[in-house]
């Protein structure tokens, strides 16, 4: 398939910017997404996801700014643009009662003859039975025939809202390892999802928004270094926590006899300095956790009224 790209650059946000009323959607969204790479768009419910997704479609007009997909204007190349992107809405609506190998016969044919046998592969990675009328199966099933026609086609950018939705713990896992087989091809992937541990597992880097404002864009690595950790240190003798709580980014610090347990935000050298000072006899921490850095950053940008340039 061949790939129309002018540079590097997959999505490219400009202020883009949509107010419903009085309302925000989304406002100054200045983002790039690098070509072939993973791009988790990360935020609660309602804090412009979806919006951002359906102005990068055309599927709703911005207020103000602008964007270009795979170096295509979305209004102007709408027709053209949509033939390269595999696209996975949040909401799932299949009218009508026919089968999914019959609906999924039809998007074959609209995409200018994708082949039987990619699809029939894709369901059985996703233990879907095609033969089943659509508006008879669960969530979940109905969830994985959205995903067959979105990757059906290896099209060249990936635009999946919420995808993971409705599914089991396995087809969880079988959806990320056809997320990361993508990239490896050369696809890129705009994936947004409040799942937080799904977008650590396969993202590249994630762009955090609060209240319709991008507040945050790291790459995942960067992100983890500087995560909430729990730990928990075992020394010779008890300690006095008041030696602990007053470090930078060190709290909830408890001492039961010789055994110290806190949470580290940043930065782990204050903590490990400090309990240099003593005989120590073992430390346990916790594998810094998306989620909690997401919250950090959800929480101390609303106190602080951070906009994208602050964070």
């Amino acid at each position: 398939m061949l790939w129309r790209m002018t540079d590097d650059i997959a999505v490219r946000a400009e202020d883009l910017t949509k107010f419903y009323g009085t309302r925000r959607g989304i406002e100054a969204l200045n983002l790039q997404v690098n070509a072939g790479e993973v791009l988790g768009f990360l935020g609660p419910n309602g804090a412009g996801k979806t919006t951002t997704i359906r102005l990068l479609l055309d599927f709703l007009r911005p207020t103000r700014g602008h964007a270009t997909v795979l170096g295509l204007d979305p209004r102007r190349d709408k027709a053209a643009l949509h033939r390269q992107i595999g696209y996975l809405p949040g909401e799932l609506a299949f009218p009508g009662r026919e089968r999914a190998a019959d609906l999924l016969r039809f998007f074959a044919r609209t995409r200018g003859g994708v082949s039987w046998q990619a699809v029939t592969e894709l369901a059985e990675r996703l233990e879907l039975d095609l033969s089943r009328p659509i508006h008879t199966m669960s969530k979940g099933n109905k969830q994985k025939v959205g995903l067959v026609q979105a990757f059906m086609h290896a099209p060249a950018l990936l635009v999946l809202d919420e995808p993971t939705s409705g599914l089991d713990p396995l087809m969880q896992q079988e959806f990320l390892t056809m997320v990361r087989q993508a990239r490896d091809a050369g696809q890129t992937v705009f994936m947004s999802s409040h799942v937080l541990a799904e977008v650590q597992q396969v993202a590249d880097r994630v762009a955090i928004v609060r209240d319709g404002r991008l507040v945050a864009l790291e790459r995942v690595e960067s992100l983890g270094r500087r995560a909430v950790r729990h730990l928990e240190i075992h020394f010779e003798e008890p300690v006095d926590p008041a030696e602990f709580a007053s470090l930078p980014g060190v709290s909830d610090v408890t001492v039961s006899g010789p055994v110290l347990r806190c949470t580290v935000d940043g930065r782990l050298s204050p903590l490990v300095r400090a309990a240099a000072r003593h005989e120590v006899v073992d430390l346990l921490s916790t594998e810094p956790d998306l989620e909690e850095t997401f919250l950090s950053y959800y929480y101390e940008s609303e106190g602080a009224g951070h906009d994208a340039a602050d964070a």
